[in-house]
């Protein structure tokens, strides 16, 4: 009955439930590793945006000297051979200091690492996925910007301002909330989005600025799919409503009634309901159990995915340099400044 209620923002679940202090919690290492005839070797690290450090895999981190390529030789001087003897090595390490053994072109290294919890590194994972999108980007076109959205939250703010200001000039701009799970800050995205320049100022050796500061004057795409949940749908349904440019990728989850879980249970569980569905100006259902289509479908297909493929990053790329081709962004440069007209006619001296 449980699962059957599980549907869009309907939810139930217990909180009554065994909690083991003593249960072992597993840590990784933040990089994908790989099983070789060699032994454990460190495939690829996490990467991440270098203008924030903190956010760093555990093997990236300056007091460690680890590297792709690297077979994995021990922890703490226990030896390890496989996979499954490094996860085990690996438990209740979460935050504490490491000593890893390594081997690197048949050298012996050993180095500090401080592994973290899964929790963690599915964040690191994350992070490490927006940032090879954004260097694709970035080789494909200097003039586009991208972004992503991993959910509509107060941290998701933050994380907008940084990316937004950091590309609102260029040409084009990919703001992706592919599996986006939602919260409520829509408004507040699509309201810098609206933001349109009227006026400029311009000084001396410097680069003229709108007068509606930081705002984007280029060509927008949204990339959308069927895991776009909740506040990411009303977000890409305002996009869509407002003419703010296309959206391209699959249909999203078709989740819009919002809701304020507040039937909280003795047992500290929950069981909420849908609450707030939202409409449209002439009353039509917006969202709930259709979800928002796409301007543009394209499916990301599983193998090709698997291969490190990404045909909906691609499609927004191209899409973007025809428009910016047929339609470019007009720079910012100020006529010469008018003349003093002498009046008509003799003027005595």
């Amino acid at each position: 009955m449980t699962g059957e209620l599980n549907v869009l923002h309907s939810q139930v679940y217990g909180g009554d439930t065994p909690q083991e202090p003593d249960r072992p919690a597993p840590a990784s290492l933040g990089a994908n590793l790989l099983q070789t005839d060699e032994g454990v070797q460190i495939a690829s690290i996490y990467q991440y945006d270098n203008e924030v450090p903190a956010k760093a895999s555990p093997l990236l981190k300056p007091s460690t000297d680890a590297k792709e390529g690297d077979i994995i030789t021990s922890i703490n001087a226990r030896p390890i051979g496989s996979l499954a003897e490094l996860n085990q090595a690996l438990l209740n390490q979460a935050g504490r200091q490491v000593l890893l053994g390594l081997n690197r072109n048949g050298e012996a290294l050993q180095t500090i690492v401080y592994p973290v919890s899964n929790r963690t590194d599915a964040r690191l994972r994350y992070q490490d996925w927006t940032t090879r999108n954004r260097q694709k980007v970035e080789q494909a076109d200097q003039d586009i910007g991208y972004l992503h959205l991993y959910a509509m939250g107060s941290n998701d703010v933050s994380d907008f301002a940084r990316e937004f200001y950091a590309a609102y000039k260029k040409d084009g701009l990919i703001i992706d909330v592919r599996r986006n799970r939602g919260g409520n800050i829509d408004s507040w995205i699509l309201e810098k989005l609206l933001r349109k320049v009227w006026m400029f100022w311009t000084s001396d050796n410097r680069e003229p600025n709108t007068n509606m500061q930081q705002t984007f004057r280029g060509h927008l795409v949204v990339l959308a799919d069927q895991y776009t949940y909740s506040d990411g749908e009303t977000f890409t349904a305002g996009v869509k409503a407002m003419d703010l440019g296309p959206v391209i990728g699959k249909q999203t989850a078709g989740a819009g009634i919002w809701l304020r879980g507040r039937n909280r249970l003795a047992d500290n569980g929950m069981a909420r309901v849908a609450e707030l569905p939202v409409f449209a100006e002439d009353g039509r259902w917006i969202t709930e159990g259709l979800g928002i289509a796409p301007d543009i479908e394209v499916d990301n297909l599983p193998h090709a995915t698997f291969r490190g493929e990404d045909a909906q990053l691609d499609a927004a790329i191209e899409y973007l340099q025809q428009r910016i081709e047929q339609r470019p962004v007009k720079p910012l440069t100020p006529q010469a400044y008018p003349g003093v007209t002498e009046p008509a006619g003799d003027i005595e001296p």
